[in-house]
């Protein structure tokens, strides 16, 4: 098996998996327990916590762990609209969001608040000043993410935390697909809330974390114990907090090397595809993007053949984000990028990991353009 959906969840790694299994067995307490035997493990949650807040340069305090990075960006916004509504009841996002941001947006849009999407250039960059027209007095929280999941355009975030800053308004980013992969600093970005899930950099499953800066009024999304300073109910996940902090301590050790690799490979992948196909695209930005993103779109296919196809071969891609596999309709992003939607439904997502090798990027290359020529002389519409 080739495995380049990275974007969707990465393999745990050994590390992360060796330093879990204690307290997946032995170490079973419950850090809300007085005694000793669970008051260890409260302990290790502060570990885990001040390992987070020394990668994004933030205190531990403000870090809050969640279930995952949907329910840190429900939190966010839910949580923001209901405590600042008396200030004003307009949040301003961009269209290409992941639709924890997208869906939420829209059950806040019944609850009579009025949402702003910005739209993108063509290379998926939030248009900042359309961004600062849709700034109005009663705008309480900007969303913008910090790179995009389908197609792995950056985001300006720091030019978006100052334009929020200027205005007084709240400045959240989702930051599920970024963190670990890309340096982020909250204090010079200028970002008041983040959210991040740990099985997009080689953790476990289920935990993720919102971050708060201090002084932000937030209320509890989950109601019931005093658990994460009483504002997340819920007996914590230690193992999987443990988990993501050490996934955090490689992750942030490993990145200037990994991200060099990375690129490399990612670089060489779009330019022989591009080589070797014909009308052929890269979707998102050549330099302002994740280092392990490849989109393309083939013009004359469909997506989801070529990916069915590249699962018969041993090849693990996809069409967009995991979150909407299945469905019929083309993406949301590559629509706002432009595109017709033939071209939108004729993509296909690769995402690398630390294990990726140029080996298997060869053998994907080889396979990619031997079925997208098999694809097209099977389609009426194409002709060489």
């Amino acid at each position: 098996m080739i495995y380049l959906d990275n974007a969707a969840t990465t393999r745990m790694s050994d590390g992360v998996l060796e330093a879990m299994l204690p307290y997946l067995k032995e170490k079973y307490g419950n850090p809300s327990s007085i005694y000793e035997f669970s008051m260890q493990n409260k302990k290790v949650l502060v570990e885990a916590r001040e390992e987070i807040a020394r990668a994004l340069s933030c205190e531990p305090s403000e870090i809050y762990f969640t279930s995952g990075g949907s329910e840190a960006d429900n939190w966010a916004l839910c949580k923001i609209a209901e405590e600042y509504k008396d200030k004003g009841r307009h949040i301003i996002t961009s269209k290409i969001e992941h639709h924890a941001i997208l869906h939420t947006c829209k059950w806040l849009e019944k609850q009579g608040y009025e949402i702003t999407y910005v739209g993108v250039d063509e290379q998926g960059i939030v248009k900042l000043e359309e961004l600062k027209r849709a700034i109005r007095p009663d705008t309480i929280l900007i969303s913008i993410m910090a790179a995009n999941n389908e197609i792995g355009t950056l985001q300006p975030i720091e030019e978006i935390g100052a334009i929020a800053k200027a205005q007084g308004i709240y400045f959240h980013t989702d930051a599920v697909q970024a963190f670990g992969h890309i340096p982020l600093d909250v204090k010079r970005m200028q970002i008041d809330l983040l959210s991040a899930s740990a099985h997009k950099l080689n953790g476990p499953k289920g935990i993720g974390f919102l971050y708060v800066k201090n002084g932000i009024r937030l209320p509890s999304l989950i109601h019931g114990g005093g658990q994460e300073r009483g504002r997340r109910a819920g007996t914590e996940n230690v193992p999987g907090i443990v988990g993501f902090g050490q996934a955090v301590k490689e992750a942030m050790a490993a990145m200037q090397e990994r991200t060099a690799k990375e690129q490399e490979l990612r670089d060489y992948f779009m330019n022989e595809v591009l080589t070797r196909v014909p009308y052929a695209r890269v979707n998102g930005s050549r330099m302002k993007r994740l280092p392990n993103n490849v989109n393309f779109s083939f013009q004359f296919i469909e997506g989801e053949s070529l990916l069915i196809m590249l699962d018969m071969q041993g090849i693990c891609a996809s069409s967009g984000s995991a979150c909407t596999a299945g469905s019929l309709d083309p993406s949301h992003v590559l629509m706002a990028l432009g595109l017709p939607e033939e071209v939108a439904n004729g993509s296909i997502r690769f995402t690398l990991g630390q294990d990726t090798t140029k080996e298997e990027i060869d053998v994907t290359i080889e396979k990619v353009a031997e079925l997208v020529r098999k694809l097209r002389e099977m389609s009426p519409f194409f002709q060489e």
